[in-house]
């Protein structure tokens, strides 16, 4: 009997013991479910909670390690990653739920890594990566696909679908999101495919195959008809119009138009009106309706102006909240930490005022220090104002005076080739250096002549003198004149022309007398730099806005610091003609001044010893 009584007494022990260990176990499983619980609840909390969220997470993961909870770190990690998200500080929360997905990993758990999956996606999308984005939701197909699970596989579907569409590439997407809609159809009502179908009809919208794109737009407008959900409709009657306008069906597009207003209108949500009224003022448009295309845009427009305002007003009483939350989770702390924050925000306040106090005088500082400088600027530019008025003043007694010079001037000349000319009719009487010397007066007279035409002409374009007058003709034909003009002048030298055209005919709108001026002072100056036996080759090319002319020489070529100083008037840049013709330097300063006048441009491309090409660009 004693020894029954010792076992009976040892069972009472052990089941004892077993009673303890079970409410340990049961306690433990308490508290584990509690911080589950504590997790889903933070899921579902917005971005004035952030403060909590971070709390709550630092909470799992202290209890955690007391309970030897293994999945507390996934949890623990990703709400870390969500307050970061919801704060707006990205980077950070990649951060964390990256070291969410490693904890996840380690502990085998499909459903909690593609949980981080989706949170890594998503803040991709959210931060304009979406190519970052397409591999997290690759992966989260390729966990789905391991796990089975139609929900996930429907869902990860879809959404790597989108993302493709996204990045342009609607074959890709496609394949996916009609891989989604066959893993979801055997679901029956247990999944809702309006997503679905919306992210399809897209597809096929980018790939302009309007009909298929129609198909399931109108599936989701039944979807959303049968479940009664109108503000869900907005978005199909909106995908409706834009597919019909893309069809010319203006009737149907216009309909379903007007429908989404009516929607949007009614429920009162101020940007889908923005979109509705964009999409009818594309439609009025393309109907050649450009008064209520107008009408429709500018509603379009003062809503978005509106929703600005509204959203900027909107972040401003969201960061108020969210102080004011944090406040309040402050105050439920100890009385005496209630008291040293109030001390410091007093102190706060009084550096906010002295601060503000500094600023204020800075400011005031500045401003002083602005106006004097804009005073002294003003009196700056009165100044520069006067002498413009005085140098313009000159210019034009500079212009006038060598206008009247050159002018008188011209007397002279023209009497002394009279004069020459009457003993050139005695010269059987004269001797060879009297003839000579009557050529070399009728020489310089010649080119005192064309130096003072030169400097009238160059006088005459800065003052704007001339009248131009525009005319159409055939520059090839122009050209091949103009060339001619010069034959006797080449062949003395024995310097050929080889003319180069890609059209037989360009016609273009010019004056072609001040035209002629520019060639005559290119091909002058091309034959006069040119050795003898040379060949100067005139090149066009013409496109269907301009024609572009090239004179090339063999000469001895510029030296590359002289071509800046090239188009300036009196400019010698050292260059000897060959044959001892004179030179005035104003040639290359009157075809500049010209081809401005006619709104061309000339160019110079050269080498010291390889000769030059000049090249005049015409507008057509």
């Amino acid at each position: 009997m004693k020894a029954v009584s010792a076992i009976i007494a040892s069972l009472r022990s052990w089941l004892l013991c077993l009673a303890v260990l079970s409410s340990i176990q049961l306690a433990a499983q308490s508290d584990t479910s509690r911080l589950k619980a504590l997790y889903d609840r933070c899921l579902d909390m917005d971005e004035s909670k952030a403060d909590s969220i971070n709390h709550y997470a630092n909470f799992i993961e202290e209890e955690s390690l007391r309970l030897d909870y293994d999945r507390g770190p996934v949890l623990s990690l990703r709400l870390k990653g969500l307050a970061e998200d919801l704060r707006g500080n990205y980077s950070a929360a990649i951060g964390w739920y990256l070291q969410s997905l490693d904890a996840a990993k380690k502990l085998h758990s499909d459903s909690y890594e593609l949980a981080a999956l989706n949170d890594l996606a998503y803040i991709y999308v959210s931060t304009k990566q979406p190519q970052k984005a397409k591999e997290m939701y690759l992966e989260c197909v390729a966990l789905a696909e391991k796990k089975a699970d139609p929900y996930s596989l429907e869902s990860s579907y879809s959404n790597v679908g989108a993302i493709y569409n996204q990045l342009g590439m609607p074959d890709s997407a496609l394949f996916f999101l009609e891989k989604g809609l066959k893993t979801a159809l055997p679901l029956g009502e247990r999944v809702d495919l309006t997503s679905l179908y919306n992210n399809i009809g897209n597809v096929y919208f980018q790939k302009k195959d309007y009909d298929k794109a129609l198909e399931f737009f109108n599936k989701n407008l039944a979807a959303h008809e049968k479940n009664s959900s109108e503000s869900e409709s907005w978005i199909d009657h909106l995908n409706l119009a834009d597919a019909y306008l893309e069809k010319k069906d203006f009737v149907l597009s216009l309909r379903h138009a007007e429908a989404s207003l009516r929607i949007a209108t009614k429920i009162n949500a101020k940007s889908k009106q923005a979109d509705s009224y964009a999409l009818l003022s594309r439609l009025h448009a393309a109907r050649s309706d450009f008064k209520n295309a107008y009408y429709f845009q500018l509603r379009s427009y003062s809503i978005d102006t509106a929703l600005v305002n509204e959203e900027t007003n909107e972040t401003i009483a969201g960061l108020q909240e969210r102080f004011n939350a944090h406040e309040r989770e402050q105050d439920n702390k100890l009385l005496q930490a209630a008291m040293e924050k109030e001390k410091l925000r007093n102190r706060n306040y009084i550096y906010l005022a002295a601060a503000t106090a500094v600023i204020a005088v800075i400011v005031a500082i500045s401003l002083i220090g602005k106006r004097r400088a804009n005073s002294k600027l003003m009196t700056r530019n009165a100044l520069i104002q006067k002498q413009n008025e005085k140098l313009a003043e000159l210019n034009s007694e500079k212009n006038s005076l060598i206008s009247i010079v050159s002018h008188d001037l011209g007397s002279p000349f023209a009497s002394i080739k009279m004069w020459n000319q009457i003993i050139e009719e005695e010269g059987d009487r004269l001797s060879g250096d009297q003839q000579k010397a009557v050529k070399r007066i009728h020489d310089s007279a010649i080119r005192g002549e064309s130096m003072i035409r030169n400097i009238l002409d160059v006088e005459k374009a800065e003052t704007n003198q001339r009248t131009i007058q525009f005319s159409e003709f055939d520059l090839v034909d122009f050209l091949e004149k103009q060339i001619a003009g010069f034959g006797p002048a080449a062949k003395a030298k024995n310097i050929s022309f080889a003319f180069s055209k890609d059209k037989n005919e360009i016609k273009i709108i010019s004056d072609e007398q001040l035209l002629a001026r520019v060639f005559e002072n290119i091909f002058s100056n091309a034959l006069k730099y040119s050795p003898r036996d040379k060949t100067i080759t005139v090149k066009t090319t013409a496109n269907a806005t301009q024609a572009e002319v090239a004179v090339s020489d063999q000469g001895e070529g510029i030296a590359e610091d002289k071509i800046p100083f090239l188009f300036s008037k009196y400019s010698l840049i050292g260059s000897t003609p060959t044959g001892g013709e004179q030179s005035t330097g104003l040639g290359l300063s009157i075809v500049k001044r010209i081809l401005q006048e006619l709104n061309g441009t000339v160019t110079c491309e050269s080498n010291s010893g390889s000769g030059s090409t000049f090249t005049v660009i015409l507008k057509k």
